[in-house]
């Protein structure tokens, strides 16, 4: 299957509850290195009721953005807040170079974070490095493999079979480049 040329650009923003905004800037700005781009302070009628809110916008490389929402009413905090516990694969993975995964893994374990609140897996097509933030989410940050074309090729030939094999009871691991 060829991947449509009409696929979205890139990510505008993907949005996330917070229920300590400077806890979330320190962590994403001071720590990860992604600058705060705007702060906005809102009133709106959401979901039948006014909401007052405020989000903060943390840049991508790309022009997108993390965006994380914080509401001035306790309740709707709790409606809108997840209540799914923090885990693994509950994550966003960010795509980074190799000095930048660098300076993050260093500045984390300068802010004093440690197993389990970070800790790096080596997956083979790429290294990954993970960070709890202030509002219990797990942040991936991921460098590819120098040969993440040819790896990623590979993966877009059988994808199809390989889920195929998998639904249908066959769980034989195929990441040989681990």
């Amino acid at each position: 299957m060829a991947i449509s040329a009409k696929l979205p650009s890139r990510l505008h923003h993907t949005a996330y509850t917070s229920k300590d905004l400077e806890a979330t800037r320190h962590f994403y700005e001071d720590i990860i290195g992604l600058p705060l781009v705007a702060t906005w302070c809102e009133k709106d009628e959401l979901f039948g009721k006014e909401r007052v809110y405020c989000h903060c916008f943390f840049a991508l490389a790309d022009g997108g953005a993390l965006a994380f929402f914080q509401f001035a009413n306790k309740e709707d905090e709790q409606l809108f807040s997840p209540t799914i516990p923090p885990s693994l694969f509950h994550h966003i993975a960010l795509n980074v170079d190799a000095e930048a995964q660098a300076g993050i893994e260093k500045r984390l374990k300068e802010a004093g974070f440690t197993a389990p609140k970070m800790y790096v897996l080596e997956h083979g097509y790429c290294r990954s490095v993970y960070a709890e933030d202030p509002n219990g989410m797990i942040c991936e940050f991921t460098h590819d493999h120098p040969d993440a074309d040819k790896i990623n090729a590979l993966r877009l030939k059988d994808a199809h079979s390989e889920l195929a094999r998998w639904l249908g009871g066959d769980h034989c691991n195929n990441n040989m480049f681990r």
